[in-house]
């Protein structure tokens, strides 16, 4: 069976790469000259690597775990100590670290939370775990069931104070979602928070030795192309031009360049794009259909990443870190955290900026310039002084709609990868499946559409969006 991709992310290459092993031919077509969507990157003039993301991998990512062992590069992730760890913006300089034992979960991280004495009292950690009770226990129906309730709200209701809420939840909130907790669908947070509780390296974390484009996306082409299939750069899908039933007859790739446009057939479509990309697409027909209404519901969520290299190494941290000032989300000097961009003498910082949308249209220079006033609270003792480090260069990616906007609520608005279309499939983290927008998301959904395609195991449990094929989680 012939299948036309559009999308050259990770839910579209993942799908492509799970219909190559069911036997059919996938033909992936990327509107851009690069691979990766949101874990897209670029070298600079220098040779020096900038992505569109800081993107880091839990071990409660059982799909890409997965995944990458299938591809034979599992020994491309660099594991880290399992451990997390939180900036203090009224402590300059000082990092509150929760090191979580070798021993089964949940006793793992309740024993790094009981160790902790720098962001919580005895009493709130003692709230802490009590309200954390129902999310452990009564399963995944009840976290659903907790879509109408922000995560403030939430943790409200379960006597949790809003020192709690300021020491840890905004730090988790905007590094996993972009947005506060006052915003976020409780969900999302509990979601996330269920995986590290229950699987004991599911809080563990790890980065890619070099660019996801070379190091990630790269053998997925590969594995595609071996197999037979096609993957197609500069390919942007200008239309899905339909049969007099409503079912897609090609996809119309826009010409660049002055060439002409191309009609792609095949047996079966899929849209691995974003949801705001797909919204743009939809053809007038299928907008009337409430399946596809409901992407009205979901928009894409704004998020800026910068780069900045130094002329001096700044900290010798090898760990993704959590931040709680207003502007900052996580941060990683990658210097340290990845192997192709390993440099003993000077650091590169990179960091994510959140929530982004009163910075979305705001200059590079004015991005920069509040950047490194937050930094100078995080390493004022290389960043204030008669001779601070300096900034050599920097850069500023901006993804004006990233994953979607997880506010409460947008759950039952997130549609199955199987569609009222006979053969049109929809893949990307927006769509239902267990996990949140995230890498895992992505890899996910494209699995489940790609057996959805093959006529495998159902694209989604009408409830959790579960995938029964799952992998158990390996040690990490």
């Amino acid at each position: 069976m012939r299948v036309a991709i559009a999308g050259g992310g990770l839910a579209g290459l993942t799908c492509a790469k799970y219909l190559i092993d069911a036997g059919h031919t996938p033909i992936v077509l990327e509107s851009r000259d690069v691979l990766g969507g949101l874990v897209a990157a670029w070298k600079d003039e220098d040779g020096d690597w900038y992505e569109t993301g800081l993107h880091a991998f839990f071990g409660a990512y059982p799909n890409m775990l997965q995944l990458l062992d299938e591809l034979g590069i599992a020994d491309r992730l660099q594991w880290k100590k399992h451990q997390l760890i939180f900036n203090q913006p009224e402590k300059p300089g000082v990092l509150s670290y929760f090191n979580v034992p070798d021993i089964p979960a949940p006793f793992n991280v309740i024993v790094s939370i009981l160790r902790n004495n720098d962001l919580l009292t005895w009493n709130q950690k003692i709230r802490f775990a009590i309200g954390l009770i129902p999310a452990v226990v009564r399963g995944q129906q009840y976290v659903e069931n907790m879509d109408k309730y922000t995560m403030s709200e939430w943790l409200k209701l379960q006597g949790i104070d809003e020192g709690v809420n300021t020491d840890i939840f905004i730090a988790a909130s905007k590094a996993l979602t972009f947005i506060n907790p006052d915003e976020v669908s409780s969900t999302i947070l509990l979601t996330a928070l269920n995986r590290f509780l229950q699987e004991r390296y599911g809080s563990k974390i790890a980065f890619l030795d070099g660019s996801p484009t070379e190091r990630l996306c790269q053998p997925m082409v590969d594995y595609i192309t071996q197999g037979g299939g096609e993957v197609r750069l500069n390919a942007p899908l200008k239309e899905i031009a339909l049969n007099a039933d409503g079912n897609v007859n090609h996809f119309v790739i826009r010409g660049l360049n002055g060439a002409p446009d191309e009609n792609l057939t095949a047996d079966a479509y899929l849209s691995a794009t974003s949801v705001d990309v797909m919204k743009a697409l939809m053809p007038k027909p299928w907008a009337e259909m409430p399946f596809f209404q409901k992407l009205n519901g979901l928009e894409g969520v704004p998020v800026i990443n910068l780069h900045l290299w130094f002329d001096r190494k700044l900290t010798d941290v090898d760990q993704l870190l959590f931040s709680r000032s207003d502007l900052l989300s996580v941060y990683a000097d990658m210097s340290n955290t990845c192997r192709e961009y390993e440099n003993p003498d000077r650091s590169m910082l990179e960091l994510v900026l959140a929530p982004a949308k009163d910075w979305i249209d705001k200059s590079d220079e004015e991005i920069i310039t509040a950047t490194m006033d937050e930094l100078k609270k995080v390493f004022p003792n290389h960043l204030i002084g008669d001779h601070p480090a300096q900034l050599l260069k920097s850069k500023v990616v901006k993804t004006p709609r990233s994953v979607y906007t997880a506010i409460p609520g947008r759950q039952a608005y997130r549609p199955t990868q199987v569609t009222p279309i006979a053969n049109f499939y929809l893949a990307g983290s927006y769509t239902l499946q267990r996990y949140l927008g995230s890498m895992e998301g992505a890899v996910l959904s494209g699995k489940l559409s790609a057996q959805a395609i093959a006529g495998g195991l159902q694209a989604t449990d009408s409830s959790t969006g579960s995938n029964a094929a799952e992998k158990p989680l390996v040690n990490v």
